[in-house]
């Protein structure tokens, strides 16, 4: 996990820890609670998705797998711009949930958030002036970021995104034409 995720989650527990401590409760009735609470996970049946079978060679995580009911072999790609693929897996009008895969040596568009956008690396590599994000790295990315993402060299990059509002294209007119026809 890159350094500033790790600080965004430590400070996330700690917060939640803080939040704990201020909960006023009676001893006895938090200790009953938390017995039921844990007879009732332990007794519950896992959720369907965390028993999916393994697949042989499954590119895709096993949660994700149950989140898009496919591997990464079968998904319907659609093209959103030469050398960068989409999967839309949910959308809303609070958030929008997919995958993308990018040709090595890509360079997306320049772009800042309107709200906060987490990407999750399957397979491959990017970079921007932040730093490199490599498989299993996540890349947090909110209103103060203006960024252009690179595919590394290596191969493709395929990445889980979640967003929370739109992006925002900030490239030069030139630099958007030419990120429209893959240059």
């Amino acid at each position: 996990m890159q350094k500033p995720n790790a600080q965004l989650v430590d400070a996330l527990q700690r917060l939640a820890g803080d939040g704990l401590e201020d909960m006023t409760c009676d001893e006895t009735l938090s200790r009953e609670f938390r017995d039921r609470a844990i007879s009732d996970i332990v007794r519950s049946d896992p959720p369907a998705w965390s028993v999916l079978p393994p697949e042989q060679g499954s590119q895709l995580p096993a949660l994700l797998r149950g989140y898009t009911g496919k591997d990464l072999t079968s998904i319907p790609w659609r093209r959103k711009l030469p050398g960068l693929r989409e999967h839309i897996i949910e959308r809303s009008p609070d958030v929008e949930a997919s995958l993308l895969w990018a040709r090595p040596g890509r360079a997306l568009p320049n772009h800042g958030h309107n709200g906060l956008e987490l990407t999750l690396v399957i397979e491959g590599e990017f970079h921007d002036h932040r730093g490199n994000f490599t498989q299993g790295d996540i890349s947090v990315a909110d209103e103060t970021l203006d960024h252009r993402p690179i595919v590394g060299d290596s191969g493709p990059c395929v990445c889980f995104s979640v967003l929370f509002a739109p992006i925002a294209l900030s490239g030069s007119p030139i630099q958007l034409m030419g990120d429209m026809i893959g240059l």
